[in-house]
């Protein structure tokens, strides 16, 4: 199986929920191997965001680029402020590799990290971080603040952000307009006239 088909596997196991068969990949991967990784990661986004989730989903991919955690939002889901895609993607990851480190390895997520979950990257020491929508008003990969290269910063992490991020934000921006419209939050309370967190 070329790279390709290997990259069409785990990410075909990613929307089925299910762990894809090892194979592997060169270390760099290319720009392609991350847009196709973002086409999924939307298409799932889709599917939390009709749960009344915010449309995010994150995947981590191994060293030979195996998928070895994913995530979606689950806060309302669950009632859990920790509850974000990339978070639920990364405590998934840890306990499959038996290890907190990520020196190489890469989380692709949909929307640009906000602070918590920037942090807990480079507390992870992950090695790479794709993201499609730049967040402007939280984003801590670049946006507002660079949490990868700050002074404070242990680790500093490759990060490659606005990965197909045109359609990662319209996604976004149509489903923060839909709830506006409908006034209300998923469980019946009326809902704030703008938020996004």
């Amino acid at each position: 199986m070329g790279y390709k088909g290997v990259v069409a596997a785990a990410a075909q196991a990613l929307e089925s929920r299910q762990s894809p068969a090892p194979q592997p990949l060169p270390q760099q991967a290319p720009l392609w191997a991350h847009e196709q990784w973002m086409q999924r990661l939307l298409r799932h986004s889709e599917r939390v965001g009709a749960s009344g989730e915010i449309p995010v989903a994150a995947v981590v991919l191994d060293e030979a680029g195996r998928c070895i955690g994913w995530g979606s939002n689950r806060r309302e889901a669950q009632a859990d402020p920790l509850g974000h895609a990339e978070l639920v993607a990364l405590g998934q990851a840890a306990r499959l590799r038996g290890d907190w480190r990520f020196n190489g390895c890469t989380l692709l997520v949909s929307l640009e990290p906000c602070p918590m979950c920037a942090g807990a990257l480079v507390q992870a020491r992950m090695g790479t971080v794709v993201f499609g929508a730049l967040d402007p008003k939280r984003g801590a990969l670049g946006s507002c603040l660079n949490l990868a290269t700050a002074a404070s910063a242990h680790h500093h992490m490759r990060v490659i952000g606005g990965v197909l991020g045109e359609p990662a934000g319209l996604q976004l921006a149509a489903w923060f307009r839909q709830r506006r419209q409908q006034g209300q939050r998923r469980d019946g309370k009326p809902a704030a006239r703008f938020r996004t967190d």
